[in-house]
């Protein structure tokens, strides 16, 4: 685990890194990507924000999200937006190795090029070397984060005009997919929160590390933990393996009013017992269910580097970081995921176009 640490705070330099300025001869000249910030009452601090956004010629090449394990994706830096306006996507991380948004460059930036502005805040303490068990925990914080998002982009000089501030969605994938669902009005138990990681039937690899950094969840401060987050300038919401979904009061999903769209990794079987949505697109009015059986937990990360799996064992991460489902390579899940992704938000944003 204290490898696991070391690794995810050297990740967390290269993210940065990369947004320094690199030549890159197949770097996309009509997607531009931008860093703000948006003020955050719940937290005290500024949350950085990477947003991506349809542009034209300008700005400088980049590579987002690269690392030693992972492939990066190219962006040009700063450039001029479009002209005209576009829908907003709010986009929500994970933990761990894909905790942070350039991670997600490789689903975000296909976004932008379909038309789309999608911002993404990074969740304070759910990665990189201020990691903490403690405030990944505190999940109520995470729709404050996007909601806190939203509204930095409403105001922001350099997108606010070219914003339909009416045809807002959010995405979210693992925990960020459990933050979207909250968004829409979901709400978590603070017992079922508490008692979480009492066993490891429900997340091993998350709870051993709660144990290790010493966090017990009973003694949280629970406090604000059911509250509504629920954030009406939502139009859409979609959520990819959402974990954990256990924790929230299974009665909140029926009131959720808005169409929400839910995808598991995996066949039935194999997919994380904390990411099993088929039972709450029951109990949601107007939610659709899809899977994607030859994917895995793990098909949200970006393409793995040559020699990426043997690294990460030599590393002791723990965890099959560039194992799917079998059958096809991450390159072609990732395609699906993509077609899946933008026909959900165009049908749901762009209607009436």
């Amino acid at each position: 685990m204290k490898s696991l640490i070391k690794i995810l705070a050297m990740l967390w330099t290269v993210v940065f890194s990369t947004l320094a300025v690199q030549q890159s001869a197949v770097a996309s000249d009509d997607v531009g990507v931008r860093q703000i910030t948006a003020p955050s009452k719940e937290r005290g601090i500024d949350l950085d924000v990477t947003v991506w956004y349809p542009a034209s010629s300008g700005g400088k090449s980049v590579t987002l999200g690269e690392s030693m394990f992972f492939v990066g994706t190219p962006a040009m830096l700063d450039a001029p937006i479009s002209d005209g306006k576009f829908p907003l996507i709010l986009l929500s991380h994970g933990a761990g190795l894909a905790g942070n948004p350039q991670a997600l460059s490789w689903i975000a930036l296909p976004l932008a090029k379909q038309g789309f502005v999608v911002a993404a805040p990074t969740h304070p303490g759910n990665t990189g070397p201020n990691r903490s068990a403690t405030e990944t925990m505190k999940l109520w914080r995470r729709p404050a984060d996007i909601s806190e998002t939203l509204n930095a982009m409403d105001q922001d000089a350099f997108f606010k005009e070219h914003l339909e501030h009416d045809k807002v969605g959010a995405l979210g994938l693992s925990m960020g997919g459990s933050t979207a669902l909250a968004i829409a009005g979901a709400r978590v138990d603070p017992k079922r929160l508490a008692g979480y990681c009492d066993t490891d039937v429900l997340n091993p690899s998350l709870c051993e590390w709660v144990r290790q950094s010493g966090v017990d969840l009973h003694a949280m401060d629970m406090r604000s933990a059911a509250r509504d987050n629920r954030d009406t300038r939502f139009r859409f919401v979609m959520a990819i393996d959402p974990a954990p979904v256990d924790v929230f009061e299974f009665n909140s999903f029926s009131r959720i009013s808005i169409p929400v769209e839910l995808v598991n990794l995996g066949r039935p079987g194999k997919i994380p017992l904390t990411a099993q949505a088929a039972k709450i697109a029951r109990a949601i009015p107007n939610a659709t269910y899809f899977t994607i059986e030859d994917a895995s937990h793990y098909s949200m990360f970006a393409e793995c580097k040559p020699g990426a799996p043997g690294l990460a064992e030599a590393e002791k991460v723990g965890d099959p970081i560039c194992m799917d489902g079998g059958g096809r390579q991450r390159r072609d899940i990732h395609r699906e995921l993509i077609d899946m992704v933008t026909a959900a938000f165009s049908r749901a944003l762009k209607a009436g176009h």
